[in-house]
């Protein structure tokens, strides 16, 4: 069977990794390969997959696209806007989210506390998801600090459907104040200005979604300030770990996934370039 995850950038990707590891601890013996689609290719690749084909991870720029190419979408990946999975079997083609349980998982590994609001930094997909993951959490209030927050429209109705019927605003990321017990990064490091950084430090739960590179700025200033983290890795891990069982039907083997990703990542910044660009930096 195959697998993969598809996405433009995709190098970066540790998906392959996590994968590959949970097959070989519970002895399947599948493929998962990452793959770069050009935006708008998604109808064409899935249009030419064959029958050993059985799941798909999904990354910028599908996650809204998918929505409207699966046969079916799972109740929360329609409440979202967002798929990043897709089970493919007898010619269906079943959409899910894993990103959003992912997030509840993520936190909750980190941070036992009440989360009655939050912020979201960005209003994408993956706004969306964590978004509603906080709802699920408890959160009555979500506050979306985007750079556009003309461009926000789809995120905030995506979080008004939660059943919980949460209050939900929108203020400019380089102004907005952060609300809550939880702040979450969507955004690039380019975005994460000492400003930024300066106006999250007084939020008692930092959750930053990008893993590579680390730590970015909001996640170091996190770590100095004693803020808890939830980490790009700890949701990449728990929703990867989500997305193995729905492909598989097993178990997933969540300890060795993680373990593999955290040892990629490290080899990653450990090598020539990173050092070399450390030391320039230096």
């Amino acid at each position: 069977m195959r697998c993969a995850v598809l996405g433009d950038p995709i190098a970066h990707s540790l998906s392959p990794t996590l994968h590959r590891a949970g097959y070989a601890e519970v002895g399947l013996d599948w493929r998962y390969d990452g793959v770069r689609v050009d935006a708008g290719g998604l109808a064409d690749f899935l249009a030419g997959l064959g029958e050993e084909w059985r799941g798909l991870s999904l990354t910028m720029p599908f996650k809204r696209e998918a929505v409207t190419l699966a046969h079916e979408v799972s109740e929360r990946a329609a409440r979202a806007g967002v798929v990043n999975t897709l089970v493919l079997a007898d010619g269906v083609v079943r959409g899910d989210n894993t990103d959003l349980p992912g997030a509840v998982a993520a936190v909750r590994e980190r941070w036992d506390g009440e989360v009655r609001a939050a912020t979201v930094l960005g209003a994408g997909a993956t706004a969306a998801s964590t978004g509603l993951a906080l709802c699920d959490l408890g959160a009555e209030r979500i506050r979306l600090l985007a750079r556009s927050p003309e461009r926000a429209a789809e995120t905030v109705a995506a979080l008004r459907r939660h059943p919980a019927g949460p209050e939900v605003s929108v203020a400019g990321l380089d102004d907005g104040e952060p609300i809550g017990e939880v702040v979450v990064s969507t955004v690039p490091v380019a975005a994460q200005d000492a400003a930024l950084v300066d106006r999250c430090a007084g939020v008692p739960v930092v959750f930053e979604v990008v893993y590579d590179p680390w730590p970015t700025p909001l996640a170091a200033a996190a770590a100095a300030h004693g803020q808890v983290l939830v980490g790009g890795l700890d949701l990449l891990a728990h929703q990867a770990a989500l997305q193995f069982e729905i492909f598989t039907g097993l178990p997933a083997p969540l300890a060795v996934m993680r373990a593999a990703a955290e040892a990629e990542l490290a080899a990653r910044w450990a090598g020539p370039a990173q050092g070399a660009a450390a030391g320039a930096a230096v």
